[in-house]
């Protein structure tokens, strides 16, 4: 196996993106990160975009080729990947072991989703889940969580506060990211009292709904040097899964998934949780945060919340999380996600994320997962 290095990246701006289309969002990510790799279009060997369900959204299938074509790129190969929220993480994933494997040099991962064109875009996110069991009973994922959160807050004293903390800090960091859907900063009493969703859960504890593409260019890592003087190196690049239904789990206060590709992750890079710079985490809603620093191993399970109030995972503490504002901040175009988190641990360990930047930053960590854990991606990528 080969090792890997990214050469480029680039991501759109998230938000409620009337003016652009599903096409012309993942053609601006796409040509951004050719750009940003000095390499031509025609360099491209193949692609793999994550999308989560454009069928529904857009009423758009077929979406690889569709893409091939509106981005002049044919006849390349284009495949579309689809693991719901962990789209993009797996698309990356797969673009990482087609170099690996030497069955491609350059290749091209990226993810869009254009979620604003439907009146509900609840039914659509909920197929994610299982519907023979949850959906069709009723249950959504703000539901879903919120019986985790409040399962965290019975067995480990997790307080409101705490979960309302993992959301400020997130919109701290975005009011630095010109890219974020919300950049400004929000405070605790305005989660606290802000509109329920599903107790415990407020309007504020959730990600919103979001339009945006990510992307980022990949080749052999003895090639690197040719394209760019700053390619980050792929360490760890692994995937898990986990059950779709929070009634088949042991503990839903914690994600199998995660904890099984994190463990993988950091016995293939040889490294530790101490080793890691910072972190991008998939915080759908402020709970997830908390799970997901204690299943990365940052923090025992059950202290998330008291870490998160004590100021470890802010700019400057022990393992800063979300530098980009998260899900939360930057924004959750479901098949996005996870190229956009790789996006910002890019710019980080080039050192330009500019007042967002974490100081000093040099191996850095994404963590992507779908639905309520069914899908979970880990990478970890270094300087």
């Amino acid at each position: 196996m080969r090792d890997v290095a990214i050469i480029g990246a680039h991501q759109t701006k998230f938000g409620e993106l009337w003016d652009f289309s599903f096409r012309q969002l993942i053609s601006e990510a796409g040509i951004g990160a050719i750009d940003d790799s000095n390499i031509e279009g025609g360099n491209l060997e193949a692609m793999y975009i994550g999308n989560m369900t454009a069928g529904l959204f857009v009423q758009q299938e077929h979406i690889a080729a569709l893409i091939a074509d509106h981005t002049g790129l044919n006849p390349i190969p284009c495949a579309r990947i689809e693991a719901a929220c962990a789209s993009g993480g797996l698309a990356l994933r797969q673009g990482i072991m087609a170099v690996a494997s030497g069955y491609h040099n350059i290749v091209i991962s990226a993810g869009v989703e254009k979620m604003t064109d439907v009146v509900d875009a609840t039914p659509a996110i909920a197929t994610a889940s299982d519907q023979e069991w949850e959906a069709k009973q009723g249950a959504t994922f703000p539901s879903l969580y919120a019986m985790i959160a409040k399962r965290h807050m019975y067995e480990y004293g997790t307080t409101r506060e705490q979960l309302a903390r993992f959301s400020t800090i997130n919109h701290e960091n975005a009011a630095n990211n010109p890219k974020a859907q919300f950049p400004f900063e929000i405070t605790i009493d305005q989660v606290m009292n802000s509109t329920m969703v599903a107790d415990p859960l407020t309007l504020l504890d959730c990600s919103p709904v979001t339009d945006g593409a990510a992307a980022v260019v990949m080749c052999p890592a003895e090639d690197a040097k040719k394209y760019t003087d700053t390619p980050i190196y792929v360490k760890a690049s692994t995937q898990a899964s986990g059950t779709m239904t929070l009634h088949d789990r042991k503990d839903i206060t914690t994600i199998d998934a995660t904890k099984v590709a994190a463990k993988k992750a950091y016995e293939m890079a040889k490294l530790s949780t101490n080793d890691i710079d910072t972190v991008e985490v998939h915080d759908c809603f402020s709970i997830n945060g908390i799970l997901a620093i204690e299943d990365l191993g940052f923090v025992e399970k059950g202290q998330g919340g008291p870490s998160v109030e004590e100021g470890i995972t802010e700019n400057g503490g022990k393992i800063p999380v979300n530098p980009s504002g998260g899900l939360k901040a930057r924004g959750h175009p479901l098949g996005a996600t996870g190229i956009a988190q790789a996006a910002e641990i890019i710019w980080q360990l080039r050192g330009e994320a500019g007042k967002r930047q974490v100081e000093g930053a040099e191996i850095g960590m994404t963590h992507n997962i779908g639905g309520t854990g069914g899908t979970a991606t880990v990478h970890i990528l270094s300087r």
